[in-house]
């Protein structure tokens, strides 16, 4: 482990991986599961996980696609009050998102997830 990944177990909440993700996005492939992992543990609230997502896939969904469920996931579990999960949608989906829902919730488990959160009574 290099010594700034070891800096980052002392994150206390996501930021400081968030911040080492998007600077090193070009070199951080390889220890992306202790990036995330690391995460899992230090976001409470799942803004960073949500944010690492987002910022992923916009970057290079393809070649972070092995990594963007976990951080969906962690973000699901731990964005209990629905702050920052929304923004997943339409980053991830597409702004047609609404109009491929009913196909995204039978075939997508984390869309199915984050919809049934976001909008509980049409679902």
């Amino acid at each position: 482990m290099t010594d700034s990944l070891k800096d980052l177990e002392n994150d206390i909440d996501g930021m400081a991986t968030y911040d080492y993700i998007v600077n090193h996005v070009e070199t951080c492939v390889d220890v992306m599961p202790a990036l995330i992992d690391n995460m899992l543990r230090a976001d409470s609230t799942g803004q960073f996980l949500a944010s690492s997502a987002r910022f992923l896939a916009a970057v290079d969904r393809q070649r972070f696609e092995p990594w963007l469920a976990p951080l969906i996931e962690g973000a699901i579990d731990k964005d209990r009050e629905r702050k920052y999960i929304g923004s997943l949608l339409e980053a991830l989906w597409g702004q047609d998102y609404q109009e491929k829902a009913s196909t995204l919730k039978e075939t997508d488990n984390n869309f199915r997830r984050i919809y049934k959160r976001m909008f509980p009574i049409g679902m």
